[in-house]
């Protein structure tokens, strides 16, 4: 299946965007009469017929809709930016082909870049949720202050969990989250949390937890906890 995006739908007709029109078009060469595949982003999919292949806008009838189910749980993965983009970049897209909901990204005291350009990270969540197959569009949030999320009531019904190097404690995440439930797991630096920071995450709740013997770098923490939770909820 070749799947579409396309925000904002109202049928029975659906206008794509140049970008989506033009890979329409050019790359996969299709033409009018043809079926197509486009979701919203917003757990619904559309098949459709295409009326006009325009490589400028291009225009769809709707022929069915889908309702897709949303998971019985929720990954809100809050991580610290990359020194390097290109890595949070290759993060970005392999935890949407995994399966996760949110991003928040973090500014700590040990972090290596306090701003990260958002606008190619959204294209790359796209661009993984079309190859394979999702039809929620993962939220990413711009960069938060550790301490704004540690105070926020918007996580109270979340399971919060620390992941940081200490090897006095083995409280896995895989075993110490439970299925079906909703978790935001704080992700830091490659010079790790502050211990300042690390009490005041015990402070407001959260449960220190590992990843696994080995040191990981910063993406790849981000990678192996979206990962262990998927599996956790399969």
């Amino acid at each position: 299946m070749q799947l579409f995006f396309q925000e904002n739908i109202n049928p029975p007709t659906i206008t794509l965007e140049p970008d989506e029109s033009k890979h329409l078009c050019r790359v996969l060469r299709k033409r009018q009469g043809d079926y197509v595949h486009v979701t919203d982003g917003a757990g619904r999919l559309f098949e459709c017929v295409i009326l006009e292949a325009d490589q400028r806008k291009s225009s769809l009838k709707v022929i069915h809709t889908t309702e897709v189910e949303e998971e019985s749980y929720h990954i809100h993965l809050a991580i610290a930016p990359t020194k390097s983009p290109d890595r949070m970049e290759w993060m970005v897209e392999k935890i949407t082909e995994i399966g996760f909901h949110e991003l928040t990204l973090l500014e700590t005291m040990n972090s290596e870049r306090s701003y990260l350009k958002t606008d190619r990270l959204e294209k790359k969540i796209i661009s993984a949720c079309k190859q394979s197959l999702k039809y929620r569009i993962p939220a990413l949030h711009s960069i938060s202050k550790l301490d704004e999320i540690l105070e926020s009531d918007a996580f109270q019904d979340y399971q919060k969990f620390i992941a940081y190097v200490d090897e006095n404690h083995d409280h896995h995440l895989f075993d110490s989250a439970e299925p079906n439930r909703k978790y935001l797991v704080l992700i830091g630096p490659e010079g790790d949390f502050d211990p300042i920071e690390i009490r005041k995450a015990f402070d407001a709740d959260f449960k220190p937890v590992s990843l696994g013997k080995a040191r990981l770098r910063t993406e790849t923490a981000g990678l192996a906890a979206v990962q262990m939770l998927q599996t956790l909820n399969r």
